[in-house]
């Protein structure tokens, strides 16, 4: 298993802010599809505890991640698994303490998000601009990531200075595409 610290800033943006940055970071080339499955027990105990667990399936890879998030960042442990195992636990959900020791739930698969990502290096961070499908729905937004919280903000609010983005609070992807089932009670 391996633990890193992201710290990342996001906002939306419409469907032509996206276009305009794809062309500006000539980024057109580098958008590859990722798929998030996400993971929860029936009552969605796991995002009411602000935690997310999905498997990312990006190229040939699968990659079981449980992430955890805090006011400067979220705590993420991973968990590389291969296809078999993805195909089984979505069909079959399983038990947490198999693959993570501080979380003990029986979880199910609920939902998937399919991501459209294109990255580039930007003021020693990654910006990320993401075209996200799930449940009939498709929205955008800008992800700035970087080493040291405060050193990232200030870096993300000069970009959207500079490239006349109106900050909008957006919810984590998995809460997005969460929204769309009903927890069973």
């Amino acid at each position: 298993m391996h633990m890193n610290v992201e710290i990342e800033f996001k906002t939306r943006i419409t469907k032509e802010k996206y276009d305009e940055l794809i062309d500006i970071f000539e980024l057109d080339q580098n958008v590859f599809k990722q798929t998030n499955y996400y993971f929860d027990t029936p009552d969605l105990d796991l995002n009411k505890r602000s935690m997310v667990l999905r498997i990312r399936h990006k190229r040939d890879a699968f990659k079981l991640t449980l992430k955890s998030q805090s006011e400067t960042g979220s705590f993420e442990y991973h968990v590389l698994i291969d296809a078999e195992q993805a195909e089984k636990m979505k069909k079959d959900g399983f038990h947490t303490k198999e693959f993570f020791e501080q979380i003990d739930y029986h979880v199910y698969f609920q939902t998937s998000l399919d991501n459209f990502r294109a990255s580039t290096p930007y003021m020693g961070g990654i910006l990320f601009l993401d075209y996200n499908e799930y449940c009939g729905r498709t929205d955008y937004e800008l992800e700035y990531e970087a080493d040291h919280f405060e050193t990232g903000l200030e870096i993300f609010n000069k970009m959207l200075h500079k490239f006349n983005i109106e900050f909008e609070q957006t919810k984590r992807k998995s809460e997005r595409a969460l929204l769309c089932i009903v927890p069973t009670k």
